[in-house]
């Protein structure tokens, strides 16, 4: 880590695949003696009771487009794990959820108020198939990201905030950068 930044503490973001299964702990604790922050960011299948040591976790489901079943005792056993012991202060932990229909949408609804105190945010999805990562449709994100956008103020979902996925619009469906 000190290479790669300069020996300058960064913050650090552990993501891409699960990042939760992997033996994180004596990276945190190693890079924190340094100085370094760190987050993560995984689906929330995965409890660790390492992540009571991140500065930042997000949590990220999979919804229903993505044909995954959410097992919602392994979500609940994450936050639990973020929120540490009593007295001790957790990460600052949030939800995301990436939204590509009416159905990701209400299961995006229904994790916030299953975690009403966890901060929720919504991403429009990339339609795009992998296999044309060089022509990634710019209006069509654009458009669900308005569609997205008109559907939280419709139900004053004020709590929800929406955000791009930045990487998305910069490289497309690219793997490695």
């Amino acid at each position: 880590m000190q290479r790669l930044s300069g020996n300058k503490p960064i913050l650090v973001t552990l993501s891409g695949g699960n990042p939760a299964i992997q033996p994180l702990e004596p990276l945190i604790d190693l890079g924190h003696e340094h100085g370094y922050t760190f987050t993560i960011e995984t689906q929330g299948s995965v409890a660790q009771p390492w992540f009571a040591k991140l500065d930042y976790l997000t949590l990220s489901p999979k919804p229903p487009s993505s044909k995954q079943v959410t097992r919602w005792e392994r979500l609940d056993r994450c936050i639990s794990y973020a929120r540490g012991r009593a007295g001790e202060t957790g990460p600052q932990t949030s939800l995301k959820i990436v939204v590509f229909d009416e159905e990701d949408y209400a299961y995006a609804r229904y994790v916030a108020s299953r975690y009403p105190d966890v901060p929720m945010y919504l991403q429009a999805g990339n339609h795009t198939p992998p296999h044309l990562a060089d022509e990634i449709d710019i209006p069509g994100i654009l458009n669900r990201m308005d569609w997205l956008i008109q559907r939280v103020m419709q139900d004053q979902w004020y709590a929800a905030t929406v955000l791009t996925q930045l990487h998305v619009l910069l490289w497309g469906n690219k793997r490695g950068v």
